[in-house]
């Protein structure tokens, strides 16, 4: 399952035990011995759990609402602070997903700068597409996110290796689509604001289209990051890994609000 975000994939906290086992093997006789010398697992206050993995979340989203308050209200005051944010939060997302060790104050200046660029881009998108649109859109959010953790934790659904690779070529082939339409609006191909997406295909809007397979994406990469925690818990991973788990389902949650953001403005075309 290790094979959608980096943020989780990089950790062995959250993988299987077979990478213990190539790590166990490129050990010298001495580190062996003094890994075998020590307890056999942490005590149950130093491990990860659910739990704390909820209250570190809260907290990423916490700083993020309030970041996202400091973007929509200067997004007049301030032009484009909101583009500057979303530079900054693309490269600490960056440095989060390639750090060995979770690092609090990192993530939640990722929350923070995100914040300020969720905040900004939804203050344009309910100037330049009328009001109610950003409240449709967290409330679409939190019905998709709120669905799919109830049906994970029935246990109705579940990821799998055959889905997860579905999943990554859907993902593959978005991105290549995603560069391509950025290439011809940027060379003033396409005369369309959307692009590619504003092509109608039987009288729907293609971005709509694709949009709707997308927060289906979306949704499927919670249900992976919610199987991630679960296996960090399982593995009794130290607790310091909980700010992985609020990370990887804080970077999927703002990219399903966009992508239903701007579901319901081409919609309004």
């Amino acid at each position: 399952m290790a094979l959608n975000n980096p943020a989780f994939s990089r950790n062995e906290a959250f993988t299987s035990g077979q990478g213990a086992v190539a790590v166990a093997q490129d050990m010298s006789a001495q580190q062996l011995n003094d890994l075998y010398s020590q307890p056999a697992t942490l005590p149950d206050r130093d491990v990860m759990t659910i739990e704390d993995s909820i209250a570190k979340s809260a907290a990423a989203f916490g700083v993020l609402l309030v970041g996202a308050a400091i973007g929509w209200l200067t997004v007049q005051s301030i032009p484009f602070l909101w583009i500057g944010a979303g530079l900054v939060g693309f490269v600490l997302a960056l440095v989060n997903v390639f750090k060995k060790e979770p690092s609090p104050a990192l993530i939640l200046a990722y929350a923070g700068v995100q914040g300020i660029f969720v905040g900004g881009i939804s203050a344009w998108y309910e100037m330049a597409f009328g009001g109610g649109i950003v409240a449709q859109a967290v409330i679409a959010t939190l019905v998709v996110v709120g669905v799919t953790l109830a049906l994970f934790a029935s246990g109705k659904i579940r990821a799998s290796k055959k889905a997860t690779k579905i999943f990554l070529v859907a993902m593959v082939g978005y991105l290549v689509f995603s560069l391509v339409n950025m290439g011809l609006m940027l060379f003033n191909v396409t005369e369309d604001p959307w692009g590619l997406r504003g092509v109608e295909f039987m009288g729907i809007p293609l971005g709509v289209i694709i949009g709707v397979l997308v927060v289906i994406m979306a949704a499927y990469s919670l249900v992976l990051d919610f199987d991630f925690i679960q296996q960090g818990v399982r593995n009794r991973a130290p607790k310091k890994y909980g700010w992985t788990g609020a990370f990887g389902i804080m970077v999927t949650v703002i990219w399903l609000y966009l992508e239903i953001l701007r579901i319901l403005a081409i919609t309004r075309e």
